[in-house]
């Protein structure tokens, strides 16, 4: 069976490629456990100074795999199902190490808000970049309503999580979700030379500068991030999602009640 996520280190970098490319890269329940062990491999690891995070094929990641959506594996709450993931998410973003992420084709969802997660983001020019959960009944729930906002403003956020729309990696650069674009044959070359030139340098140096330039919106995004919890976890009971997820199944236009 193909591993679902493939773990290497180049100087210093260690490298997490999202490996379901036939579905750009959602996450299953089995993909998303990978992950996890590969993360704490990497954070553990004192020969990874930085983490770049890539996806296979066409695309980064467009988020949770939708033939699973509403299933709890572990046969768990909703409450903790969502905090199970937050704590991922809070794991890049308090980890010490630098995060980069070579973004392509669709970062949707959860994979936008993986994302979002990371220090740098490099974009090529085919980025597809959305948080549609809207289009389910719910709403982003691993920080996309927090860190967005401090990226590119509330007004902003709201028009994508409101309407669920995508932006174009133009739009996406303009507004600042993300750092940098270049053509789709750049974009590995160019991710791992930021990786490695951050991995050169003094890790305490690192640790350091990352903590205090997340200092004036660490409090925020975390109390936003609690809120996101509860938010969720009231939405999954909602008959509206419900509608959505029988939309999907039905391929048809879901109706929506406001219950």
């Amino acid at each position: 069976m193909t591993e679902k996520i493939l773990y290497e280190i180049v100087d210093g970098v260690g490298v997490i490629t999202l490996n379901r490319p036939e579905v750009h890269n959602a996450m299953d329940d089995e993909a998303s456990h990978r992950y996890k062990e590969i993360l704490d491999a990497a954070l553990d690891d004192d020969a990874v100074r930085a983490v770049l995070l890539c996806g296979a094929g066409k695309s980064f990641c467009s988020g949770r795999d939708t033939r699973v959506l509403g299933h709890r594996a572990r046969d768990e709450s909703d409450y903790h199902f969502v905090l199970r993931h937050q704590q991922g998410r809070l794991k890049v973003m308090d980890s010490p190490k630098p995060f980069i992420a070579a973004l392509k084709g669709a970062v949707i969802g959860g994979g936008c808000e993986l994302a979002l997660s990371c220090d740098i983001r490099v974009a090529s020019t085919d980025l597809r970049m959305a948080l549609p959960e809207i289009h389910y009944g719910i709403l982003p729930d691993t920080g996309g309503t927090q860190i967005m906002t401090t990226l590119i403003g509330p007004s902003r956020t709201k028009y994508m999580v409101m309407t669920g729309e995508r932006i174009d990696a133009a739009t996406a650069l303009d507004w600042g979700a993300v750092d940098f674009v270049v053509p789709p044959e750049e974009l590995d070359a160019r991710a791992m030379a930021i990786a490695r030139s951050i991995a050169a340098k003094p890790p305490i140096c690192l640790a350091m500068a990352k903590t205090m330039i997340d200092q004036p919106h660490a409090g925020a995004v975390r109390n936003g991030i609690a809120q996101e919890l509860l938010a969720q976890t009231a939405l999954f009971k909602t008959e509206d999602y419900a509608e959505a997820r029988a939309a999907i199944r039905e391929k048809r236009t879901p109706v929506y009640r406001g219950r």
